[in-house]
């Protein structure tokens, strides 16, 4: 994805520290390249002695607005000219938006109002429902503002700390706020039959992807929805226990997501900007696939592993783009590969995958399902290139499986010999260790049909 910019793009932008690993600009960039939006937004690490002159320094420099994240969610109010009241009851605000009559920012919370339209995303409405929040920091307390103001019946905040949980049901001061200790969740379960459970603490993030903060399965028999505000991994061990028990499930990602869009909604209120269902599905499978690491799924795998079947397939499941590394050549090249290894032999041909490659990753496209030509890993330039691009999935197959989906191809230059099974050999003996090497992913496809692969990749990489 590449912004262009002239004299008259608008800049947005995120200060905190650190923000250096932050996905907003995955967020907005993409809502600005779909919607023909010249706008750019850039990350900005403030130290906390700069704070002050961060906020001015954008105005006067024309930025559109600001998301602000930790540590600086409370310090930034005392530079606002204006507060909205529920950032203001909750004490910390995320968006800034540029107010020319007041000559500064006005303060939002989208962190809120995002999560909450992520739960209605979901069909969770707010009024009417028992909570169990799960965490007393930084989080659960604006969580628990919100299930207040949106008129849920009861909200249980459970934490280790008793006393961290006491403060936000005093500063509530609500008779359906009950603080409790976590170690007492069955009391809840007496209680309560059926709730929503919200997930405000960091246990399950990775790389402790292996705990919940509570393992009890009766717990999870009484959990009829559950939201996980850690999104990486995207599937926590908390949302696995509570979909094997029948809950709805669905990742902190999308509040990430939303709170996003409706700062960019803000930010562009005089344009009319709306971003649809559709367009938020979009940017939330850009971002699934940057939490996974897998910017695009690249499948590789010797001649006949089933690359071009299960890369179509996969891309139907995912809505991904489809691009299949020989048929670009050959499309490019206007010939086939087959003329192509005839005319200029097979060096060239080598070179020509690097050339793509080296596109590919320094362009930075993503958003796509790879189909690679069976010698592409061979070169150690194409394997560094491959692990700059995506997830590298290994379609492993043995020799006689692939003699028996391949022969009688004659379009395949290197199996022109008198015994086909003995040069699929030879050659994948040489191959199969820079497969392996090149490999994030390893799927063996012996046995298996491409809609079993396809699914395995799925569920392997998290999806």
């Amino acid at each position: 994805m590449l912004n262009y910019t002239d004299g008259n793009t608008y800049v947005c932008g995120i200060i905190g520290n650190p923000v250096r690993h932050t996905l907003s600009p995955l967020i907005h960039n993409t809502l600005s390249d779909m919607l023909d939006v010249n706008l750019v937004y850039v990350p900005f690490e403030v130290e906390e002695s700069g704070l002050k002159y961060a906020v001015r320094g954008a105005y006067e420099l024309g930025l559109r607005g600001l998301n602000v994240t930790v540590p600086y969610k409370s310090d930034v109010l005392q530079y606002l000219k204006y507060v909205d009241p529920l950032a203001e009851s909750i004490g910390a605000v995320n968006t800034l938006v540029r107010d020319e009559a007041l000559k500064g920012f006005r303060g939002y919370n989208t962190d809120m109002t995002g999560l909450y339209r992520a739960m209605q995303e979901e069909g969770i409405e707010l009024s009417g429902e028992t909570v169990v929040i799960l965490g007393a920091g930084g989080v659960a307390r604006p969580t628990a503002h919100l299930c207040v103001n949106k008129g849920a019946k009861k909200v249980y905040i459970l934490n280790r700390t008793l006393e961290k949980a006491e403060a936000i049901a005093e500063e509530l001061s609500d008779d359906r706020v009950v603080a409790m200790d976590i170690a007492d969740y069955k009391e809840v379960l007496l209680r309560e039959e059926s709730f929503f459970a919200i997930q405000c603490t960091s246990v399950g993030l990775f790389p402790d992807v292996n705990s919940a903060v509570i393992e009890d399965a009766e717990f999870y028999k009484h959990v009829h929805a559950a939201l996980d505000v850690v999104y990486k991994p995207l599937d926590t061990k908390f949302l696995k226990l509570a979909r094997q028990a029948g809950a709805k499930t669905f990742s902190g990602l999308k509040m990430l997501l939303y709170q996003g869009i409706d700062a960019y909604e803000l930010w562009n209120a005089d344009l009319g900007v709306k971003i649809s269902k559709e367009m938020a599905d979009e940017v939330y499978k850009s971002l699934s696939l940057e939490v996974v690491g897998a910017r695009n799924i690249i499948l590789e795998g010797f001649m006949g592993s089933g690359k071009s079947t299960v890369s179509e397939l996969l891309s139907d499941r995912l809505s991904l783009e489809l691009m299949d590394t020989d048929a670009c050549i050959e499309q490019t090249e206007g010939r086939s590969i087959s003329s192509i290894f005839e005319e200029d032999g097979e060096e060239a041909f080598r070179d020509m995958e690097t050339e793509l490659l080296t596109m590919i990753a320094e362009d930075h496209l993503r958003d796509m399902v790879i189909s690679l030509g069976g010698g592409m890993p061979v070169r150690e330039e194409n394997r560094k290139l491959l692990k700059e691009s995506g997830k590298v999935v290994y379609l492993k197959a043995s020799p006689e499986t692939i003699y028996e989906r391949v022969k009688g191809d004659t379009t395949r230059p290197l199996l022109q010999s008198e015994d086909p099974l003995a040069r699929i050999k030879e050659l994948l003996d040489k191959r199969s260790a820079v497969y392996d090497e090149a490999a994030d992913l390893i799927i063996e496809t012996d046995g298996k049909t491409p809609e079993e692969i396809v699914s395995e990749i799925i569920n392997e990489l998290g999806l």
